[in-house]
């Protein structure tokens, strides 16, 4: 089987990990890396055994896919020029920075017959996978993403930097459209939030409380599920889960039956890129579509109105 030739757009922080296992992966081949800080490209690609390229037109005459580690901002502008040159795209989270741009990429993808996936690698965190089975009907969300201070990714607000992986988290869950969005923010470090509450109330009933803080002295990324059999813990840093399922014995007080789990030590990263070749060559729906990101992208605007809300009110 002929391997996809693969190029890494943007080698910065993490799209050099995106080009080191392009280049160990069975199904692909790193042809070739191109970046604004052309130094850098050379050195990733000398290290991986790829071309760098002096422009994103020249890249996409070599490559079958990309993936998109720019900068947020840039997302959209990138993401577009390779649909429209029939490329296969992953762009790393969120899809866009505006819904509306989201939507042209989906409609792109579909107008070119290219897979469009986008990177919510969370969804691919081993402990999530070995949670998912046990997500039934969850009705309450407990989210917490706390991360310390970095002038990476601060291009955006915390909303679309931290946040938006728990709302994709949420999203994927199946809890029917939104009904009403409340939030809290603060600006301490950037110009925009760097930590943000958000209190989803979906028309199922089911409601999701989720706090991003990218001014914390601790990093932490943890969720709670509570569904009507029980409740769902889970650690993505430590890769820990804890499943708490109701049991009724007749004539007894009913208790709950705890089970705890350990995910192994997969990268993410890589069994996202190895979905997204598989997603291709089956010309199927990748695990996170285009039009996730983009669902995830307009819950987080609605998150954001609220933020401004908040802050007009508090001014």
């Amino acid at each position: 089987m002929t391997k996809l030739r693969a190029g890494v757009i943007g080698v910065g922080h993490l799209g050099q990990h995106h080009a080191r296992l392009y280049a160990s992966l069975p199904d692909s081949a790193l042809i070739g890396v191109v970046d604004h800080n052309h130094g850098r490209a050379s050195l990733i690609g000398r290290q991986y055994g790829a071309r760098e390229f002096d422009d994103l037109p020249d890249l996409l005459k070599h490559v079958d896919v990309v993936s998109v580690a720019v900068p947020t901002s840039a997302h959209y502008s990138v993401a577009k020029a390779c649909l429209e040159a029939g490329k296969h795209v992953l762009v790393e989270k969120p899809i866009a920075v505006l819904p509306i741009e989201a939507q042209e990429l989906v409609e792109l993808a579909k107008m070119n017959g290219c897979t469009l996936q986008v990177g919510h690698s969370e969804r691919f965190n081993p402990i999530m996978q070995m949670m998912r089975p046990h997500i039934r009907r969850p009705m309450l969300f407990e989210g917490r993403r706390m991360g310390v201070y970095s002038e990476r990714g601060t291009d955006v607000d915390v909303v679309l930097d931290l946040m938006i992986h728990d709302l994709d988290l949420v999203l994927s869950c199946h809890p029917g459209p939104v009904e009403e969005v409340r939030a809290a923010g603060l600006s301490v470090r950037s110009s925009t939030s760097d930590v943000a509450n958000a209190y989803i109330q979906f028309e199922s009933g089911c409601v999701a409380s989720l706090i991003a803080s990218r001014v914390s002295v601790k990093a932490m990324r943890q969720m709670c599920l509570f569904q009507p059999d029980g409740s769902i813990s889970i650690d993505f840093q430590s890769r820990q889960g804890v499943v708490g399922r109701r049991s009724v014995e007749p004539g007894q007080t009913p208790m709950v039956v705890v089970e705890e789990f350990q995910a192994g030590d997969d990268e993410p990263l890589r069994l996202q890129l190895e979905s997204f070749l598989q997603a291709i060559r089956a010309q199927s729906c990748p695990v996170v579509s285009g039009e996730d990101g983009t669902a995830a992208l307009e819950v987080a605007h609605r998150v954001l109105s609220a933020l401004k809300e908040f802050g007009q009110r508090n001014a």
